[in-house]
């Protein structure tokens, strides 16, 4: 299975898969169910169906790196899961701000998007294109399915984890669907494909949904750690269940921390362990790293697509910065940050804390002028550099072997240590010292240890974005905490060099357009 996530093209199953922004998002269509039980006749047809799932976050299309996209609508490159996902968590916060003049781009940190914005609008599309593969998967492997098809033994047995696994990558798209947009399109694997029009479904539905799925099916994951790598097991499951707990008061006013802190507690037990240096998570061999719970796995030579860790390799590289010590042959001279994420952290550009990755040399500090690469610092986080300096596997420069971090062990003592302040029980003096075992390693020592009088919100909201930062947590945190939109300014925010303030409405994205004109039991989202 590793080699079929990785190290192949991922083609093998026979799906005609049509999602457009101007019709049905949901229109998952099977060739013809006998075309589907000759494709399943292979037993390794369970296996490419479900790699490609797994892919889906990864890769953009049928060929790559372009050519018979997914989706329509968007350039291949930019219509990348990993890479929408990124720019509408992270663009539209203080970490990041893009110089691009590609079509709306810029609304994203400017907060003043409409439902038009083709960013969102394909973000929406892919999470549900993806909800779509899982749903074909989940239907194609009932028992019924499988006893027409004389599936037993061992094979049967691994389709039950396989199952669960899909069931578990459903969850994370629709975990996505209901923190970006709320009131979705909702299909499970027992509606008929292409005979309907989905309904769509709320906040609450949705939340109940997500959370008994994933309560589901932990009787059938693999125990944690013990799954191939960049498979789902048992932890993700757990890590995935907190952040909706953790969540549960923006996404159905109600109070769940200590349901957050009990998941975490099982990731945390689950044996993983801090990687010693910060800086080799981001590297071309962090597949080696202990403290990565569920990544989306690249491969230089296997998943080349120009999105994903194609993107966050190449496009913060610019101005003097060489493109060599990154691991590429050429930096797209995009994304960078802003002051205000510079000046959490103490001395700055000068800090002590080794999470402290900014690249200044011909960069200003303040932006004066957002398409200039050089205004604002650049990041210097992720690499296609393996931890001796060896570049990826790629020859050509283009493609990383540097997978994403989703969920890592760091998030899980942030999160239990902000559940514990919240009210969700634990112990304070744990929740320090899981801090500092973060604040050791960034600082090389004890100097920057904190005390339980230092633990508070602000202090944890803060440690998140150093800790975290590129990692696509920012947007999500920063509604949380009530300061992504009213309550939070940062350099052009609101197309105002010094930022402004704007509408809270915009902490939920809007539904595109084109998709409410396609299905008349939709309806917007307040605010636009």
């Amino acid at each position: 299975m590793l080699n079929k996530i990785r190290k192949t093209a991922l083609l093998a199953f026979g799906l005609l898969a049509i999602v457009s922004c101007t019709k049905e998002i949901d229109d998952l269509r099977p060739i013809n169910q006998a075309t589907a039980d000759e494709i399943f006749n292979d037993p390794a047809s369970y296996q490419s169906f479900l790699a490609k799932i797994y892919a889906g976050l990864a890769i953009s299309g049928q060929q790559g790196p372009a050519g018979n996209p997914d989706i329509s609508g968007l350039d291949e490159g930019f219509s990348n899961y990993l890479r929408l996902y990124w720019k509408v968590q992270e663009l539209t916060t203080d970490e990041a701000i893009i110089g691009w003049n590609d079509g709306t781009i810029k609304d994203l940190h400017y907060q003043n998007w409409t439902a038009g914005n083709e960013f969102i609008g394909t973000m929406y599309s892919r999470v549900l294109y993806q909800t779509s593969l899982c749903n074909e998967f989940i239907r194609q492997t009932t028992d019924a399915k499988l006893d027409e098809r004389g599936v037993d033994g061992d094979l049967r047995a691994q389709i039950q984890t396989y199952r669960a696994e899909a069931r578990f990558m459903r969850a994370l798209s629709y975990y996505h669907a209901l923190d970006l947009y709320r009131n979705v399109p909702f299909t499970t694997e027992n509606d008929i494909v292409g005979a309907i029009l989905p309904t769509q479904t709320n906040a609450d539905d949705l939340f109940a949904y997500i959370e008994s799925e994933l309560i589901a099916i932990d009787s059938d994951l693999i125990a944690a750690r013990q799954n191939q790598y960049a498979r789902a097991d048992k932890a993700a499951a757990w890590m995935l269940l907190a952040k909706l707990y953790l969540n549960a008061e923006v996404y159905i006013g109600e109070n769940r921390y200590n349901d957050a802190r009990i998941q975490v507690e099982k990731v945390i037990g689950a044996g993983y362990t801090l990687e010693p240096n910060y800086e080799h998570l981001f590297l071309a061999d962090n597949d080696q790293s202990n403290e990565i719970i569920f990544p989306i796995a690249f491969d230089g030579l296997y998943t080349q697509a120009f999105g994903g860790m194609t993107f966050l390799c190449h496009a913060p590289v610019g101005g003097d910065m060489s493109p060599a010590d990154f691991g590429v042959n050429g930096g797209w001279a995009g994304v960078r940050t802003t002051s205000s994420f510079v000046e959490k952290f103490p001395g700055m550009a000068n800090s002590s804390d080794g999470r402290e990755l900014f690249f200044t040399q011909g960069q200003s500090l303040e932006i004066n002028d957002v398409s200039d690469f050089q205004d604002g610092y650049a990041i210097a986080k992720y690499k296609n550099v393996d931890r001796n300096g060896n570049p990826g596997s790629d020859p050509s420069g283009d493609f990383p072997d540097t997978d994403f971090p989703m969920f890592r062990l760091a998030d899980a003592y942030l999160m239990y240590a902000e559940a514990v302040l919240r009210g969700g029980g634990g112990d304070v003096g744990t929740a320090v010292g899981y801090i500092n075992l973060l604040r050791e390693r960034a600082y090389g020592n004890s100097s920057a240890n904190i005390s339980a009088g230092n633990l508070n919100l602000d202090f944890i909201i803060n440690e998140r974005a150093r800790e975290l930062y590129w990692e696509c947590h920012r947007r999500t945190d920063l509604v949380r905490f009530n300061q992504f939109t009213s309550n939070g300014v940062w350099p052009w925010k609101g197309n105002v060099p010094s930022g402004t303030t704007t509408a809270s409405f915009r902490d939920v994205f809007p539904i595109p357009t084109s998709d409410l004109s396609a299905n008349p039991n939709l309806q917007q989202n307040p605010g636009y």
